[in-house]
């Protein structure tokens, strides 16, 4: 078993307190977001909750097609905080200089 820094735990399971991979993208001090995959997700989720909807309308299954219509209609505000919440984090890393005159 590989040397490891770090403290034990009471089930022997060391968690690695060196340094990150070279192509890791967050630090310690500023973990890197999962924004990203939180908004391809409610993308992901809208499009196959539609999708769910128009075929099981099609297929006389009313119930379960409201059931992914609601589905698809909680997916939108999360696909818009995500994404505002995306925006305002480029912001605070990225302020905008106001011009020197």
């Amino acid at each position: 078993m590989p040397r490891v820094r770090g403290p034990a735990t009471s089930l022997g399971v060391v968690m690695p307190l060196g340094p990150q991979p070279r192509r890791a993208r967050g630090t310690i001090e500023r973990p890197y977001s999962a924004l990203g995959l939180r908004l391809a997700l409610a993308i992901f989720g809208l499009v196959v909750s539609v999708a769910a909807a128009v075929l099981l309308f099609s297929l006389g299954f009313p119930v379960l097609g409201w059931a992914c219509v609601v589905l698809a209609v909680v997916a939108v505000p999360d696909i818009v905080v995500v994404s505002v919440r995306m925006r305002r984090a480029r912001q605070f890393e990225h302020p905008r200089t106001p011009p020197v005159a």
